[in-house]
């Protein structure tokens, strides 16, 4: 795939994440234990063999550029091609914040036509799956289509969030006949997974236009709105899919990750995840301190009990604190004889003494990252 790039915009903004979008984009949310959002895309197109990738920054991305730094821990750290990462910048015709896709994708026009690449990968970033694009790409030149979307099925009635949810309809030849983006009624179970094949060229020439015509959101403007003029066809993923498209997204799908069949699946051998290497002690269980049915990273000690929990590093579980259906970011402390049941913890949350945080499955309590409790 030496023929291909990776482009991935990172400006999505979607307030149904609340808390844990505040101080950081979608592509840096931690996912997992120990990764982000963005390892997740960045892996994926390393494992097809894609080494230019550009990433498309709009606001709140010090913490993605702090986790990406040179792209290392990527094989991204190249003399030729590697990671580009591309924040937004204040010209005559560039004002610094992008009205859409269109416009983030326009501004850093210089990265694409300098690309030798005839390909490119057009990504979003609050789409999780584990695959390659080597026959993704295959069947779209093969096809000779203009635009091949990645897609999954998704049950019809399994929409209670409607944040880029596109749906997809195909004629008996396979071609996208009908494209609707956050639909109130869909009778169709094929779902956008928010990835895009396509020309350089191809992407060139529709950006242009779309900004020619004050079109700004690639979605609505240039897929949805020529469905009929353009050669679109879709390509199937038939793995484990997460769209985190709200706080309860998030939650079920760190919780689905205590299922092994889910977690072999996602973190499959043959395509590693990679992430930033921090280099710290083995989990360490003090005392009465155990853990069960759950996810705990590098650098924990647990001195209290938890059940059926994502832990991310360096957790501090004090003796007595009972944690169970919950999320814990990385550096949060939680003092002795405290419970917590169906809570979402950012980064560096202090939980005192005896205090206690209930939530329920279907609305997980959620506290913003550096909160005491």
């Amino acid at each position: 795939m030496e023929n291909a790039f990776g482009l991935i915009y990172t400006g999505d903004a979607s307030m149904q994440l609340r808390e844990l979008t505040f101080s950081r984009s979608v592509a840096a949310v931690p996912f997992g234990g120990r990764y982000r959002t963005i390892d997740f895309m960045l892996s994926d197109l390393v494992n097809t063999g894609i080494y230019n990738v550009g990433i498309i920054a709009q606001k709140n991305y010090h913490s993605l550029m702090d986790h990406l730094e040179s792209g290392k821990e990527w094989d991204l750290h190249r003399k030729r091609d590697g990671l580009f990462i591309l924040p937004p910048f204040v010209t005559h015709d560039n004002t610094g914040v992008y009205r859409g896709t269109v416009d983030a994708i326009r501004s850093c026009m210089g990265y694409i036509r300098r690309s030798s690449q005839k390909y490119v990968v057009l990504m979003g970033s609050h789409t999780i799956y584990n695959t390659t694009y080597n026959e993704m790409i295959s069947e779209h030149i093969k096809s000779g289509a203009d635009i091949t979307i990645m897609y999954n099925r998704t049950p019809v009635y399994d929409r209670k969030e409607q944040f880029d949810d596109l749906r997809i309809k195909f004629d008996k030849d396979g071609r996208v006949t009908d494209l609707a983006l956050n639909p109130a009624i869909t009778d169709t179970e094929f779902c956008s997974c928010d990835a895009f094949v396509m020309e350089k060229t191809t992407l060139e020439y529709l950006v242009e236009d779309a900004y020619a015509h004050a079109l700004y959101d690639f979605t609505n403007d240039v897929l949805v709105s020529n469905v009929d003029r353009l050669n679109i066809r879709g390509w199937e993923y038939t793995g484990f899919v997460a769209r985190l498209n709200s706080v309860n997204d998030y939650y079920k799908y760190n919780m689905a990750l205590l299922d092994k069949a889910v977690s072999k699946e996602l973190f499959s051998h043959e395509h590693p995840i990679y992430t930033k290497i921090k280099d710290e002690f083995p989990a360490s269980y003090v005392g009465e301190g155990y853990a069960k049915n759950s996810v705990v990273a590098d650098g924990c000690v647990i001195e209290g009990s938890v059940e059926n929990s994502v832990l991310f590093r360096g957790v501090h579980v004090a003796p007595g604190a009972v944690i169970r259906n919950s999320i814990i970011m990385q550096g949060a402390y939680i003092g002795p004889d405290s419970v917590l049941d169906c809570v979402i913890l950012d980064k560096g949350v202090n939980v005192l003494e005896g205090r206690t945080l209930s939530g329920h499955g279907s609305y997980p309590v959620i506290l913003r990252k550096g909160t005491v409790v």
